[in-house]
């Protein structure tokens, strides 16, 4: 019995299996590409040009050698020339510091003797007076124009800048609004300041111990106040003979009392009045009048009818 030719059995052909990030395609690509082509291209380009990596030939190598050996060298003498000089900079910046210190005391004790001598040149000339009969009218003279020390019942007024005060910057007076955007003491408060004691009754004025004259000024000098061109120091200790009591009323009830009071109030600067039994002021360095003249008897007046 003839049966059917039997077929070869058939296979299956097994299906594939989708990959597990078959979903982050976009992912997928990125990270087996992480290099673009056109910066592979270049780079093998450059690689079979000889001009990528660490140089090849002996020489240049040398010469990437010296130039490091040469920049090592600079930086090494850069550094030894520092160290050397250093010690002569500060012995330079001491010398001048002792330079400034000698020159100080020489005008200090330059200072002194002119002191000396004008007291003795003062005395001298109140004993002339004397003799002659006109010590009185001569005393109030100097006292007025600040040439005798003088003591008497009076004020004392300290101003200082506020607390934790910077430096100033510019040692501009005040805004346009009369006060400071800071809490420095400026020259203008100072002005101020004296020219109220005046106009309140003050016969004789010394800040931080410097007697002012009609000569006198206050004046800037970036953050520094001078006074008659002699710098001072916060606080300032403002002197006033006068009627302690009337004069510290007046005061503080004046326009340039109510200016330091809102001073205080609104930047913090503190100032203390107290009024005192017995004040001491010295007389001023010099008293030099070189255009003014006296007018004598002998000599007509001019300029008047």
């Amino acid at each position: 019995m003839c049966g059917m030719p039997q077929q070869p059995p058939v296979r299956s052909t097994p299906q594939r299996l989708p990959r597990p990030d078959a979903s982050m395609s976009l992912i997928t690509n990125v990270m087996d590409h992480s290099l673009d082509e056109g910066y592979a291209e270049a780079a093998a380009r450059k690689q079979v040009d000889g001009g990528g990596g660490m140089p090849k030939t002996l020489r240049a190598k040398l010469g990437l050698a010296g130039g490091l050996v040469l920049a090592a060298l600079v930086v090494t003498v850069g550094a030894a020339q520092a160290r050397v000089e250093a010690p002569v900079v500060a012995k330079e910046r001491e010398e001048l510091i002792d330079r400034i210190d000698r020159e100080t005391e020489a005008a200090d004790k330059l200072e002194d003797g002119i002191d000396a001598l004008r007291a003795d040149v003062s005395a001298r000339q109140r004993e002339a007076l004397r003799r002659s009969g006109q010590s009185e009218r001569t005393d109030l003279v100097g006292v007025l124009a600040g040439a005798v020390a003088v003591h008497g019942p009076g004020v004392k007024l300290v101003v200082n800048d506020a607390k934790d005060t910077s430096a100033g910057g510019d040692g501009d007076a005040r805004s346009t609004t009369g006060f400071s955007d800071t809490g420095r003491v400026r020259d203008r408060d100072m002005q101020r300041v004296v020219n109220g004691l005046w106009e309140s009754g003050a016969e004789a004025i010394s800040i931080n111990g410097q007697r002012l004259t009609a000569l006198s000024a206050i004046r800037a000098a970036g953050d520094a106040i001078l006074v008659d061109n002699r710098p001072l120091v916060p606080p300032y200790t403002v002197f006033a003979v006068g009627n302690g009591q009337q004069l510290s009323s007046r005061f503080q009830n004046s326009s340039d009392g109510l200016y330091l009071h809102a001073l205080q109030e609104s930047y913090d600067i503190r100032t203390a009045l107290s009024v005192e039994d017995d004040l001491r002021l010295p007389a001023a360095p010099s008293v030099i009048v070189r255009t003014a003249q006296p007018i004598t008897k002998a000599a007509p007046e001019k300029g008047t009818s």
